[in-house]
């Protein structure tokens, strides 16, 4: 493949990717034609400021995925700021979750990752959730409590599916503790690996929405990646 995956190899391992997919591929989608309800979460701190029209061009694209298919529910949630936390109406309207994302810009403040997980456990109590997806690159908080709180979404059945922008060690090993104790996955990223990430992110909602048979639809002609999932599932 060309630079673009040779460069995600070298910060998100295969091994990585492929535990990515299997553990999409564990998860149980909603009856056919039922749709599904997913969460698309954002950090949206000073620090997230030089990549976050990047994030909104991926958002974009991952819910064109979805389009289609209709009957996929999508809440938008960032945190930002002091204390600021945000979560949309649940929408199935595309164009007016981008007209929110589009509104938004970075503010400095600590990372309010347990606030995101009470919320998404709190909704799926209400009504089932079948995924969070998270997108962020760092974590200032006691990771214990985000274990915890990762856990209880896990007996939920709600897994996380974390996509971490960067390096950073802290929140590295945070997030797939998170992701390993709600029954979710992790995945590095940068700018250079954005076809990838669009992809997946583009294969978790595409089976939150449509199922097993919506996904094989969605891999063809899809990179390596997105067609091993599909053959996991059929197996």
């Amino acid at each position: 493949m060309g630079n673009e995956h040779k460069s995600l190899r070298q910060r998100s391992s295969r091994q990585e990717i492929d535990q990515f997919l299997h553990q999409v591929a564990k998860t149980t989608p909603p009856p056919a034609g039922k749709g599904g309800r997913l969460i698309f979460a954002l950090d949206a701190t000073a620090s997230r400021e030089p990549t976050w029209d990047h994030a909104c061009q991926l958002q974009s694209e991952m819910f064109e995925q979805t389009r289609e298919l209709g009957g996929l529910s999508v809440q938008l949630c960032y945190y930002r700021g002091y204390r600021e936390f945000f979560a949309s109406d649940w929408l199935q309207d595309t164009d007016r979750l981008l007209r929110q994302m589009n509104a938004v810009s970075c503010l400095g403040g600590h990372t309010q990752i347990a606030r995101l997980l009470t919320h998404t456990r709190d909704e799926s109590r209400r009504q089932r959730v079948q995924a969070l997806v998270f997108i962020g690159d760092c974590m200032e908080e006691n990771v214990d409590d985000l274990c915890q709180l990762a856990g209880e979404l896990g007996l939920l059945s709600v897994p996380v599916f974390v996509f971490h922008e960067g390096s950073d060690i802290v929140a590295g090993r945070a997030f797939k503790q998170i992701s390993h104790l709600s029954g979710g996955a992790y995945c590095r990223f940068d700018r250079s690996s954005a076809g990838l990430l669009r992809e997946l992110l583009g294969a978790v909602a595409v089976y939150a929405s449509g199922g097993r048979k919506a996904l094989e639809h969605f891999s063809h002609g899809k990179r390596e990646e997105v067609l091993l999932l599909t053959r996991q599932l059929r197996r």
